[in-house]
This record gives structure tokens, sequence and C-alpha cells, in this order.
């Protein structure tokens, strides 16, 4: 059986037994990295995900994405012979990253304990909406619903209308990240101490992934009574930034530090307000920012956004156009740095170029190379489960013949 022969993580082999994105998430961070990733799906169904936002062809682009240098098994964990096999799995593993409901692996026989006795060494990273203790954790919990638990839904958007949500999966991405952290964290604890006493699971709540980046919520609260609103899309008491309008587009512009502000308004012509001594101060700018935005528009609202970014660059603030996807497809930098690879899917059964996002964060300089795209659903199901497990051509076909497979 091929596996990955480069990366920092590789020889590491990941059991990912999620669906959508949040454990997927955590997962492709290893298979980005070199690691084996062996992703479970259910027979003839596979992740939902694959049906998400899809236009043509079986296979979405979204799971295209975030399955990207994994391999499919297809295998319904509501059969003996098939829980059987994720304990055999799990013994030749390093890592299990699983975002069921709390309860739902103790239910079907391969929770932690079971996992466990399979292999003293494996690692486990439990993904859910709430948590795996705590009053709410039977709720069920989603991205969006974690994002307004969170706290993040009520600050964003306007102030004269209801909240919006980001048009990304903010939860769902933030939860990946703090499980591969997770998951991470324990195998070098394990590495370095040698032992078994050393934490081996790790319980990531997407509420709390998104609480996280909530910064001073309820210590402003708690200090100065202050709750925060929404805002327009900016962030308080950081002013002046945001969005402006532009000639056919937009430029965001953080000019909020003590020394761009004053660069800013010289390149606007409001020399004046860069020599107001009392817009030096962080909360004077706040109180002002009507004023301020006014006069960033005006100057903005009559160029265009590639002048704006010209001028104001030069200035050394910090500005960028607002991109769509046409925008960052065609872009030199991201295609310089790697962020866009290309690779050769099915779309509709016939193999078409796509440009994926690349890998993050690079090392050395050099950016990593994607090596597929997300997998048929079940391609790797021989290679697996007859390659790792030394099931025979005849106990395959005996497992697909019932739907185990």
């Amino acid at each position: 059986m091929q596996v990955p022969e480069n990366g920092p993580l590789h020889g590491i082999r990941v059991l990912e037994l999620g669906n959508f994105i949040a454990a997927p998430m955590a997962s492709r961070i290893f298979a980005d990295f070199g690691a084996e990733v062996v992703k479970i799906e259910r027979p003839g169904v596979g992740d939902e995900l694959r049906g998400w936002r899809r236009r043509r062809g079986a296979t979405s682009m979204m799971f295209r994405t975030i399955a990207r240098n994994k391999r499919s098994v297809t295998l319904d964990l509501r059969t003996d012979e098939g829980r059987a096999i994720i304990l055999d799995l799990a013994a030749k593993s390093d890592v299990v990253i699983e975002n069921f409901r709390p309860g739902t692996l103790e239910r079907w026989g391969i929770g932690p304990d079971q996992l466990t006795a399979a292999n003293p060494d494996i690692v486990l990273v439990r993904i859910s909406g709430y948590g795996q203790t705590g009053p709410y954790r039977e709720r069920t919990g989603f991205g969006g619903v974690a994002e307004a638990f969170g706290g993040l839904r009520h600050v964003t958007g306007y102030p004269d209308r209801q909240s919006v949500r980001a048009a990304a999966p903010i939860a769902d991405t933030l939860a990946g990240l703090h499980g591969a952290i997770g998951a991470l964290m324990m195998l070098l604890a394990k590495a370095r101490q040698g032992d078994h006493s050393t934490p081996r699971v790790a319980d990531v709540a997407l509420y709390e992934s998104v609480f996280m980046a909530m910064e001073s919520l309820v210590p402003d609260y708690d200090a100065y009574g202050m709750v925060r609103e929404r805002t327009a899309g900016n962030l308080p008491g950081v002013v002046p930034s945001g969005v402006y309008p532009c000639d056919g587009g937009s430029v965001m512009i953080a000019g909020n530090s003590s020394g761009v502000f004053g660069r800013l308004m010289q390149a606007v012509g409001r020399g004046d307000l860069a020599d107001d001594p009392d817009l030096a101060d962080g909360d004077q700018r706040f109180r002002r920012e009507a004023e301020l935005d006014e006069a960033i528009s005006s100057w903005t609202s009559v160029r265009r956004p590639r002048d704006v970014v010209a001028e104001l660059g030069a200035a050394g603030v910090p500005v960028g156009e607002v991109y769509d996807a046409v925008q960052i497809a065609d872009d030199e930098h991201y295609n310089a740095r790697g962020m866009l690879q290309s690779l050769k899917v099915s779309v509709d059964g016939e193999p078409e170029e796509v440009r994926f996002p690349g890998v993050v964060p690079q090392l050395d300089g050099e950016p990593t190379q994607i090596r597929w795209a997300g997998p048929e659903l079940g391609e790797h199901t021989d290679e697996i489960l007859g390659g790792l497990l030394n099931l025979s051509g005849d106990q395959l076909d005996d497992y697909r013949a019932r739907n185990v497979i």
C-alpha cells in the first residue's frame, strides 16, 4: 500500500470518523503535511459534504477541497463487522478524529475505552457542538449555532438590523484547528514522556472555538459593564478601520494605529486631522469615527481600487482591495506563493483542471504540494482493508455483498 513519503507528519496514521467540516478540517491538516488519513464513509452515501454546493457531477468541490490528500474507505459503523474493523484500524493508527454527537461512539461500542483497549497509544480528538460534558452536551450543534452561542453572531453586521453570519464556516474551521493542535500536543507529550499517563482525549466544542476568537468580550463586560454590539463589521475602538467605497469596487483600510493614522490622513489630503492632537488618542478617534470615515470615503470614492492600494501602500498604510473569487484566481501573489494549485478532478465523468487552495503554513519557504483532491467514495477501501488489515478478496466481496463496505 502506497503511503505519503514526505512531510513532517509522515509516518502518522489518522483515522477520520467525522462528517461535514470540523473533524475533516482537523484531519486535513495532518493529510496536508504527510500523514496518512483514512476517511471512513458510509457505503452508498458518503460524507454529506459530497452533495453540498454541488453544481455538476456526484461530488462537490467543497468536499474535494476538505478531503484532499485523504483515502476514502466505505464502512457501515452500524454493523458488528464494521465496528470490529474500526477497532482493527485503530490498532494500526496514531490518531482518531470524530465529530459525532457525544455518546455516539460509546453507543456503537467504539468509544475511548474500546479504542484504548485496541491501541493503548491512540489519541482521540472529539469535536462536538457543546463538548462532551456540561448541561448542553446532548444538544445538536452546527457551526452557525455555535457562532451565535459563542458570541460572534451578535456583534456581526449593522446595528440597525439583524445580525448576519460570515459566509464561511468559521466555527467549524476554528474547531478543526483546535482539534489538530490538540492531537499534535498529545502526540508530542507521548513522544516526550514515553508513558501512558499523558492526555489521550481532546474535547473540542464548536462554540468554545468561536469564543476563543472573541478576545475581551466578557472581560470588557466585567471590567466596564460594556456589552459589545454590532458595529458594521468594524472592531469597536479600532478607528479608522473598515471597508471604504471606490470607483468600481472597495478597499479595506486599517489606519487605526497612531503612526499609521497620521500617514493615512496625510495621504487622503487631510493634514488637519493628522495634526489634530486630540486624534493621537485611540478613544478620541473612536468618538469621531463618522467624521474620519467621511474624510477617507470622500477620497477613496473617486479613485479606482488599484490606485487607492498603490497610493496608500506607498504611504505605509495597510490596505487591500476587497477581492472576489475571480480576482483571487488571477492575483500574482496568490500564484507566486503556491496558494492556488491545479489538480485534475472528475466533473460529470470528465477530468477537468481545477485550482484548489494551497497549504498553510509554508515550511522553509517552499509551498507544500497537494497530492490529490478529495477521493471518490470508497476509492481506497480495498487498498486499505486488504493491504493494511490483510483482508482477502473473498472477505471483501462478502462484506460488499452485505453492505458492510
